[in-house]
């Protein structure tokens, strides 16, 4: 086909090309250049393709398979107690192919102007922390000005940091707070993630009341914008604040971690308080057997406040791996809610699959990333919990009354060497869940002894009707 255009205008013809193929359909450019030929004065012929109706298929151009994402829900920068910036602790985690991460700072959102001084900065961070800022980003990104205390350094909101740090389909940032509370004279931390307005602490007269309060507000949120928000209750022997019936009895949190990075979060226990494992296993056997509840999920996290190499919460300790087709918020969230993730400190997992048919629980299990291969093994505990007989636990005695030695006990009923293991439940499970280990430290261990883990969630159980 033949259109004519003016000679100033022959560039059109190339532009027609490039426009069908990119950002307007064959009717809107049939419009476009039939305006050339009617304006057109001084002529020549040019030749153009003819405009061929398309057909537009259905089917998607790609098939998006559920994968692993890699994620850690707990960190801290300079807009509270953490000793880094926003995007240096971003960039941190994106350099070791992290797929996401939650800024969960203290009682704030990073919104909005903020500036530091910069002897703060450096008293918190050391010498050279400006100086490593500017080398990563270029001075022309940081913010300098100086006030009446000297230079001042100003902290970029989320919302500017994203498009510096993101990648599409690899790495993204969430925007979460760290609700810092307390009862009875204890600390009441629960993260929130993906939030959309700042919460404030809502108090509470006990710790059940705080923590309930606190998970009031957040779902309200949640309901209220149509958002998907992942509450969570932070490092439970912190202060040693939060016991297994503190937990049991409040069944809106669905969330807590089971592994917490930071050193000083009383994570093994001591002679009077058991460590978060067990009191996994105490929570969930109050919520299955004696208030016919839903189990709670296990998370692990950095906590991370301390980059620089010093003592403290460094950062690459825990996190999650969570299954979805999609990485975004929502569908993270929402894999985590169906229980289609594990927690991590070192442990890398394939796959996780409960065959309906024959009940049979096998994992496959891989070589952690960033660290030599060679010589690591595994070994996997099937931890159980027997199913109680009915009416063998007295729900009249409430339920911080309740003495652990009366409650069934979870115990490892079979270990596995391998990366194939299996376990075959018999329905005599109140529920079954399984910790891998490898036989080498994770990359930075928070206490002596420590080796890589991995934990599935809960599974098998059931609520009966």
């Amino acid at each position: 086909m033949k259109l004519v255009f003016p000679s100033v205008r022959r560039c059109a013809a190339n532009i027609y090309l490039r426009l069908q193929s990119a950002l307007l359909g064959p009717a809107a450019l049939s419009i476009l250049f039939a305006s050339f030929v009617h304006s057109a004065s001084a002529q020549e012929s040019v030749d153009v393709p003819a405009i061929v109706p398309q057909t537009v298929s259905s089917e998607p151009k790609q098939r998006f398979e559920p994968q692993w994402w890699k994620g850690n829900l707990h960190t801290h920068t300079f807009w509270s107690d953490g000793n880094d910036f926003p995007e240096m602790v971003a960039a941190w985690y994106a350099d070791r192919n992290y797929n996401f991460l939650a800024l969960t700072d203290h009682n704030i959102l990073s919104r909005n102007q903020r500036w530091m001084g910069l002897d703060q900065i450096e008293s918190r961070a050391g010498k050279g922390v400006l100086d490593r800022y500017q080398s990563r980003f270029g001075k022309d990104w940081v913010e300098t000005r100086e006030a009446a205390k000297g230079t001042e350094v100003r902290l970029k909101p989320l919302e500017e940091i994203r498009g510096l740090v993101e990648r599409n389909g690899e790495f993204i940032m969430i925007e979460g707070e760290e609700i810092s509370d307390k009862a009875e004279g204890k600390p009441i931390h629960i993260n929130a993630t993906n939030l959309a307005q700042l919460i404030q602490p809502a108090g509470g007269t006990t710790v059940v009341e705080t923590i309930r309060n606190n998970l009031r507000t957040i779902l309200e949120q949640e309901k209220e914008l149509g958002r998907q928000i992942l509450p969570h209750l932070n490092h439970p022997n912190f202060g040693y604040a939060v016991t297994a019936a503190d937990l049991a009895a409040v069944l809106e949190e669905k969330f807590f971690e089971v592994y917490n990075g930071h050193p000083g979060v009383n994570h093994l226990g001591d002679d009077k308080h058991i460590g978060i494992e067990p009191m996994w296993d105490v929570i969930n056997v109050m919520r299955l057997a004696y208030l016919n509840a839903p189990p709670i999920y296990g998370i692990a996290t950095d906590d991370s406040h301390e980059y620089h190499g010093r003592p403290g919460s460094r950062p690459g300790r825990g996190w999650v791996m969570v299954r979805s087709q999609y990485l975004s918020p929502e569908h993270l969230i929402l894999a985590m809610k169906r229980g289609d993730f594990y927690a991590s400190s070192g442990v890398a997992i394939d796959s996780i699959q409960l065959d309906s048919k024959t009940n049979q629980l096998a994992l496959t299990i891989k070589p952690s990333t960033g660290q030599p291969s060679t010589g690591v093994e595994y070994e996997t505990h099937f931890i159980v919990v027997d199913r109680p007989e009915k009416g063998s636990i007295d729900d009249s005695i409430a339920l911080h009354d309740l003495k652990m030695e009366s409650l069934p006990k979870a115990y490892v009923k079979t270990k596995l060497k391998g990366t194939n293991p299996s376990y075959q439940l018999d329905g005599t499970e109140l529920y079954v869940r399984a910790v891998v280990y490898s036989n080498r430290a994770p990359a930075d261990p928070v206490w002596q002894g420590q080796r890589e883990q991995a934990w599935t969630q809960p599974i098998g159980w059931k609520i009966d009707d």
